[in-house]
């Protein structure tokens, strides 16, 4: 009846190789099966492959004085009633114990790296940035079998540059897995091979169909599945079905996320939740059309088609994005939206961190995308707005650069919109010709909807039961934070706590209700 037998099938290779590895480390047989021709998914994308994680060993080396409650305070403030408590609290509890059993084995090194919570004034919050734990970074040699099999980076992807020899970020922590895996005889991993299919006895997820390389393959699972193949942000078809805002050209989500774990989960009962979520972001539209994450502003300001400006530029990158969005609901802003900026740093936009890398200026003049002119009439006749209007949006922002406060939008007012101006005023005079704007659209970190799970990743039913070996992660699983983003590193962090939670769940053979 089986082609092929394992303890467990963990359905993707971003956070669910946490699962993965815990798995194989307790001593179970352990298939993952990626979709594509890498590994990694949209968590090998992460410039920092950070997770938010408090009171975690890393940030205890790094002198935090954090505490498991003050966290819990924040995060639940910021989540409100939206997700159980109790998933919540399993959440905020467990990244601190994920850390110190990664550590006790010498593949896995981590260390702080200060990032301001999200949402800066809640109670609770931490804005000296000691809840956000990154990966040490990798030579990609020491990966063995999976030499050059790691996703990314996006410059390599989208622009052919090389790929660096260093890995950082969440290819660093992909890149970690992989290299602790290939040390586990237990654990195999699959390229090209997509679950499509759910197999079900008595009730109970037994195994599952895998396409390897395109071939279906029956895989017995003697112990569960683990569904951690990412969001749907690449199925156009799905982000219309469940009216997800933006589009999946300009999503920042791997090749494999397609919502196939998705449909088969669905397809033996499983329930979902917050399937018109994701995680967004403003994005720089480039000269191949599609708008990519950006963030690390140091000046300029964002303008909507009425030449009035209409959001906190310096808000993290989800609660702008949400602005936006709520904004073209309300047909107040259209797309693109401009960034408006002087000279003072050059014609380039004052954007610190791109994603994908900008290429030659004259392509984004081609495509229509940067205008520049000597005067503010000229450069709002060149992206066509009013003039009146866009003189007077600037006049009102410079009183209020000058004045040292934005009394408008509260830029400047939270730790995190000072992050990368040293703790200076974001508030930056647009007052030195020629005057300059760059297109922006909406972009996003993958769809955060999925399948419900109780505290162990056991996926449930629309009446609470638990699907018997049927567990899910990630992008995949409904997100635990539900519409907010309170921190950075919080999805990565709750895919590879969560796909843990599942493996220890399956190793001590609780894979029942």
């Amino acid at each position: 009846m089986y082609d092929a037998e394992f303890d467990v099938i963990v359905a993707g290779s971003g956070g669910g190789l946490a699962g993965a590895y815990t798995a194989a480390r307790e001593g179970l047989s352990v298939l993952v099966a990626e979709a594509t021709d890498q590994f990694g998914g949209t968590t090998a994308y992460s410039g920092g492959g950070g997770m938010w994680f408090p009171c975690n060993p890393a940030l205890t080396r790094a002198g935090s004085d954090d505490t498991i409650e003050e966290a819990l305070t924040y995060f639940h403030a910021v989540v409100g009633d939206r997700t159980p408590s109790d998933l919540q609290e399993a959440y905020v509890r467990g990244g601190a114990g994920l850390i110190s059993y990664l550590e006790q084995d010498p593949a896995f090194e981590f260390m702080a790296l200060p990032w301001p919570d999200y949402y800066g004034s809640a109670p609770g919050a931490r804005n000296d940035g000691l809840r956000h734990t990154i990966p040490v970074p990798l030579p990609e040699r020491e990966l063995g079998q999976y030499t050059g099999l790691v996703r990314g980076p996006l410059d390599t992807e989208r622009l052919g540059a090389p790929a660096p020899d260093l890995l950082v970020g969440g290819r660093a922590l992909v890149g970690r897995f992989l290299a602790a895996l290939a040390k586990l005889p237990t654990a195999f991993c699959w390229r090209n091979a997509p679950l499509t299919e759910l197999i079900v006895e008595d009730g109970a997820v037994v195994g599952a169909v895998i396409e390897q390389d395109g071939t279906p393959v029956r895989v017995h699972a003697r112990r569960g599945v683990l569904l951690a193949a990412g969001g749907f942000e690449q199925n156009a078809a799905m982000r219309a079905q469940y009216a997800v805002p933006g589009s999946a050209e300009d999503t920042m989500g791997g090749p494999g996320s397609t919502g196939a774990a998705h449909r088969a989960a669905v397809a033996v009962g499983a329930d979902t939740d917050l399937m018109d979520q994701a995680w967004w972001s403003p994005g720089m539209t480039h000269p191949d059309g599609r708008s990519a994450f950006a963030l690390w502003f140091t000046g300029g300001i964002f303008v909507n088609q009425d030449g009035h400006r209409f959001v906190n530029e310096s808000a993290p990158y989800d609660r702008l994005g949400r602005e936006v969005i709520r904004q073209l609901a309300a047909g107040t802003t259209t797309l693109p939206f401009w960034m408006i900026y002087d000279d003072r740093a050059g014609a380039i936009p004052p954007v610190g961190a791109t994603n994908v890398s900008m290429v030659d200026a004259d392509e984004y003049r081609a495509a229509g995308l940067w205008h520049s002119a000597d005067t503010l009439d000229g450069l709002a006749a060149a992206i066509g707005v009013p003039a009146d209007n866009l003189a007077a949006t600037i006049e009102r922002f410079n009183r209020l650069a000058a004045l040292g406060a934005d009394e408008d939008f509260g830029r400047g007012d939270e730790p995190y919109d000072r992050s990368f101006t040293d703790g200076a005023s974001p508030l930056v005079p647009i007052d030195t010709p020629p005057y300059h704007a760059a297109a922006f659209g909406l972009s996003d970190l993958g769809t955060k909807g999925g399948l419900r799970t109780d505290t162990r990743g056991r996926v449930l039913t629309a009446d609470g039961a638990a699907i018997a070996g049927l567990y899910a992660a990630g992008n995949t699983m409904a997100a635990v934070s539900g519409t907010a983003y309170p921190g950075g590193g919080n999805p990565i962090g709750a895919s590879m706590l969560f796909s843990h939670f599942a493996a220890l769940d399956m190793a001590a053979g609780r894979a029942g209700p």
